[in-house]
């Protein structure tokens, strides 16, 4: 009597082939979220980018489906655009520089001087802040800069004023709220610094300044640059932040905002405008390891 085997299901052949094809089993495993980006981020992209190379009805309103470069032509030969433009860039590189400096001593002392077992205590704690509500910390901070606030009321002994809403206000208020994304990748490298090269520059003559530009600012440029991916990205795209304590001052969100109820294709033009220098700009920090570091 001869034994027979069953023959296998097509689930278990299936199994059997995904097991062996280790490439196409991760293939598999990707192509639904891959799907849903190119679907839903990469094809809002390409409409917006479309979109732009329309025009608006001046009479109507309506959007007109007629390809051309007015609206490019526009951002390019307009003043305003220009200087609205490179107002925006100019904060986010700003609030970028302002959170790198502020978040070199608060990491250096979490990662590298706090006692261990404080340690996650104190990342927690810069993680605090971002639990809180975005408004809520944007309307404290306007309540705080505004004219006889909070800030006003402390520097007043020393015969000073805060600066009170406009260009300044914002730069404050976008350096904390995206402080937290430049500490922690900051901190992650800190961990991660050998500490017999700490050693082995203060063995060698080296100071407190010369250790730090020599040796340890080299190895966290990817960290900063890390951390500069956000704070540059989420402050260019910023348009609530000055809404609520800038003032007079206007960014390149503002006029998307403006616009999107009035010329639907130029503000898809403007809002080209930032993805645009976002891309360039992780082309650039592409070189330092910086997108490793995320």
């Amino acid at each position: 009597m001869t034994n027979t085997v069953p023959a296998a299901g097509p689930v278990r052949r299936l199994a059997g082939t995904l097991h062996r094809r280790p490439r196409l089993r991760l293939s598999l495993l990707l192509s639904a979220p891959l799907a849903w980006l190119v679907l839903a981020y990469l094809g809002s992209l390409a409409a917006l980018f479309m979109s732009a190379f329309w025009t608006t009805d001046s009479f109507t309103s309506n959007v007109v489906k007629i390809w051309n470069t007015d609206n490019f032509t526009a951002l390019f030969t307009t003043d305003v655009y220009r200087q609205v433009a490179l107002r925006s860039v100019g904060i986010a590189l700003a609030v970028t520089a302002l959170c790198a400096l502020i978040a070199f001593p608060i990491a250096f002392y979490t990662a590298r001087i706090a006692h261990p077992k404080w340690r996650p205590l104190l990342v927690v704690a810069i993680l605090t802040p971002l639990w809180a509500s975005y408004l809520v910390k944007a309307y404290a901070w306007r309540l705080i800069l505004a004219d006889g606030g909070l800030l006003d009321w402390a520097l007043a002994p020393f015969g000073l004023e805060g600066p009170g809403y406009g260009l300044t206000a914002t730069i404050l208020v976008l350096t904390y709220l995206w402080l937290p994304y430049m500490i922690l990748p900051i901190h992650a490298g800190l961990e991660q610094l050998p500490a017999n090269l700490l050693d082995a520059s203060a063995d060698l003559g080296a100071r407190t300044a010369r250790t730090f530009r020599s040796v340890v600012l080299p190895m966290l440029l990817p960290s900063v640059a890390a951390g500069s991916v956000f704070t540059f990205s989420l402050s260019l795209g910023d348009y609530i932040a000055v809404q609520i304590v800038g003032g007079k001052t206007q960014l390149i969100g503002n006029l998307i905002y403006s616009n999107i109820s009035l010329d639907v294709p130029l503000a898809a033009a403007l809002g080209t405008v930032p993805v645009v220098i976002i891309v360039l700009y992780l082309l650039a920090v592409r070189r330092t390891g910086a997108l490793s570091s995320l």
